[in-house]
């Protein structure tokens, strides 16, 4: 571990090493994507992501995308003069999206297995920036190839105000499966 930062850092360990591009190619490490496996994964491992302001133009775009027009999100007159929050929200899909995307690893052993305790706990509004810190909590082998790994997203606005709460499951490819033969949930 880095003595000078408390977690390390496991974008681009090691190559995918493709065969259809030359091998010098292959050999550099893929920017924004990780290969790590089951065993590499530290329970307590933390990252943060950058800030990042959410605009009115994308809101909207968003908003039309995913068909969500409910006037909190998409009537600046209501929300303005009927809403309870006097100004518009960003809708609880998006913030959910781009917190989740703000410290997505893109690691090519893990595949997405679903989502627990989802939580909206403040509102987000046009103009709010928000940050996200993702959290390795546990670990435990669950099938002959691929173990489940749950981590939490914890998403902020401002200076550390917290809006959205989630856990993510992920199954994991094993580096090892032979490792975990005794272990696994037999069907």
């Amino acid at each position: 571990m880095n003595k000078d930062n408390k977690f390390e850092n496991t974008v681009g360990i090691e190559s995918t090493f493709p065969k259809d591009m030359p091998n010098e190619h292959g050999e550099i490490p893929v920017w924004n994507s990780e290969n790590w496996f089951y065993e590499d994964v530290i329970i307590g491992h933390k990252i943060r992501s950058l800030r990042r302001t959410i605009s009115e133009g994308e809101a909207m775009q968003f908003n039309c995308m995913v068909l969500d027009m409910h006037p909190y999100v998409g009537d600046e007159h209501f929300a303005k003069n009927e809403g309870m929050f006097q100004k518009r929200l960003v809708a609880g899909a998006m913030v959910f999206s781009y917190g989740l995307g703000l410290v997505a690893t893109n690691c090519v052993n893990s595949f997405s297995y679903g989502y627990d305790r989802l939580r909206f706990i403040k509102p987000v509004f046009i103009g709010d920036t928000i940050y996200t810190i993702r959290t390795n909590m546990e670990k435990k082998p669950k099938y002959e190839k691929m173990g489940l790994v749950r981590t939490s997203y914890e998403v902020f606005k401002g200076e550390g105000e917290i809006v959205l709460y989630c856990e993510h499951l992920h199954s994991v490819l094993y580096k090892t499966p032979e490792d975990f033969k005794d272990k696994y949930e037999k069907k």
